[in-house]
């Protein structure tokens, strides 16, 4: 009698609860190590990050050469970082090649190369389930859908995380970012002279403004048609001025966040006024050209647990940095790689996202820390040890020399 063959192992399938950058990293990566992976996403239309600009971290460059995408136009190289006064005069000038990027770039770049039929939008999670064989992921509408692992990718407001880790928040950091742009052809010819070609900084007391050039709209990479973006972050005591901050044209006030279109006309003409007193001429008449002023307040997150059986957080549902260090994207990508690797390596799904979780628990709350560090002396309020940071961090030298640069991660 002939021995039996072997069966081939049964092709082990990842729900991928979040459709942005985590998610498509994450459900891309498995992909390619074999797994079968459907990314569930609760926005009925496309993800869009307003325009908001990343810098292109060489981690992210790695991440997506590593899935086969090109990344030879994937954004703006900036060489110098500036620092202006008050009055507009260059007080300093340090060489930081890096390249600029927008959130769109990056997302169109994941999202077309993910099968179009394994990504569900419109499905909004309820409820989790899982036993020693698999995990089930309960929808809004009813379905159930079962496989081996699931991953939260849901971002800084987690279903996945509310379900797992109710007690994990965000906690709001003291100060909110006015960020714009800027079309390249609308600046006048000294301000972009100054600024345009730079990553470019201003420092008001107990403030920062910075600003660097992105793509144009689609993409667009062509001299004259690209866009500058400006960051602003500014104090906001949070039962006061941001709460005024986050009350509508129409009286209707927000709780975390408020629609752009929605922003108070009052509450833009402050900021206006204040740009034009507190910072250097060129980033006041820059801000002036912002035709629609994003409003966001800035949180962080620090999860104390990644792994929850056949569950893992990654990416924005598991820590969120505030932006100073420039790595939300390039933390989501590396989660989702110490995952897949986890994977990888054993059949067995808990005990490898327990391994994921050794990695990648000490590497998101140092990233946090280090965020806090760089942004303490911006907040509204502070403790005798963030106002030893804020006074290291408020220097010019270091501002420039930290600020977006993931070094601290290698020190």
């Amino acid at each position: 009698m002939l021995p039996s063959a072997r069966q081939p192992e049964r092709q082990r399938r990842a729900i991928v609860v979040g459709g942005s950058m985590g998610g498509l990293f994450a459900g891309l990566m498995l992909r390619a190590a074999g797994w079968q992976a459907d990314i569930f996403e609760k926005v009925e239309g496309e993800l869009s990050g307003r325009g908001a600009g990343i810098v292109a971290q060489p981690e992210i460059l790695a991440a997506l050469r590593g899935l086969g995408l090109e990344t030879g136009q994937l954004g703006v190289p900036v060489q110098k970082r500036r620092m202006f006064d008050a009055t507009g005069r260059l007080t300093l000038e340090m060489d930081c090649p890096q390249v600029m990027t927008a959130w769109e770039r990056v997302y169109r770049l994941l999202r077309e190369a993910f099968p179009a039929e394994q990504y569900h939008r419109g499905r909004s999670l309820t409820a989790i389930a899982q036993d020693a064989d698999g995990v089930s992921a309960i929808f809004a509408d009813g379905a159930r859908v079962t496989g081996d692992v699931l991953i939260g990718a849901d971002g800084i407001r987690s279903t996945v995380r509310a379900i797992c880790a109710p007690d994990a928040e965000p906690l709001y950091a003291g100060y909110v970012a006015w960020r714009g742009l800027i079309a390249e052809g609308a600046m006048p010819p000294q301000v972009h002279r100054d600024i345009f070609p730079y990553m470019a900084f201003c420092l008001p007391p107990g403030e920062q403004m910075l600003g660097y050039p992105v793509a144009g709209p689609d993409n667009d990479l062509r001299p004259g048609h690209l866009r500058y973006n400006l960051v602003w972050y500014r104090p906001a005591d949070e039962q006061t001025e941001l709460m005024s901050l986050l009350t509508d044209r129409n009286g209707v006030a927000h709780t975390q966040s408020i629609p752009p279109p929605l922003i108070s006309a009052a509450s833009i003409g402050a900021m206006r006024d204040a740009a034009a007193r507190l910072l250097a001429p060129q980033f006041a008449e820059a801000v002036g050209l912002v035709e629609q002023p994003i409003l966001q307040p800035i949180f962080d997150l620090e999860s104390r647990q990644l792994a929850f059986g056949r569950v893992a957080l990654i990416g924005d549902a598991a820590f969120v940095a505030r932006p100073h260090v420039g790595a939300g994207v390039a933390k989501a990508a590396a989660d989702a790689s110490a995952l897949v690797d986890a994977l990888k390596v054993t059949r067995d799904v808990a005990g490898a996202l327990q391994d994921f979780q050794a990695v990648r628990l000490p590497e998101g709350r140092r990233m946090v820390q280090r965020a806090r560090h760089l942004g303490a002396y911006l907040q509204a309020s502070r403790n005798p040890d963030e106002t030893a940071h804020a006074m290291r961090h408020a220097v010019a030298e270091n501002v420039l020399g930290e600020t977006a640069t993931l070094d601290f991660l290698y020190a």
